[in-house]
């Protein structure tokens, strides 16, 4: 098992109701690990208290980079949200608290 933060940093924005969040690898192992293990199954899991979903992955290989659009996740959006972080910016660090359960 591995904490993505160990080998991964991140970035989260917003738009309306939904959350954009990117993974970073520090190198090309860690992309290789996040490539394999951070599926968009992982992802919905680790944020199901908060969405319902759908969870996009999109691959950004030049980056040693994976995207997450994950809708519905910021309470209605920044302007409907009674959230203390309604744009979301704090996703990251829940993203960065995934487990991998590396083989």
């Amino acid at each position: 098992m591995i904490r993505l933060h160990e080998i991964a940093h991140s970035r989260a924005g917003d738009k309306g109701n939904t959350s954009n969040i990117s993974v970073i690898a520090y190198d090309t192992e860690g992309w290789e690990i996040i490539q394999q293990y951070l599926s968009v199954d992982v992802v919905t899991e680790a944020f199901a208290h908060i969405t319902k979903g759908p969870v996009f992955r999109y691959e950004l290989p030049k980056l040693q980079a994976l995207n997450f659009v994950i809708e519905g996740a910021l309470g209605g959006g920044v302007t409907r949200s009674l959230a203390q972080d309604p744009h979301g910016k704090a996703l990251s660090s829940l993203m960065l608290s995934i487990q991998l359960d590396i083989q």
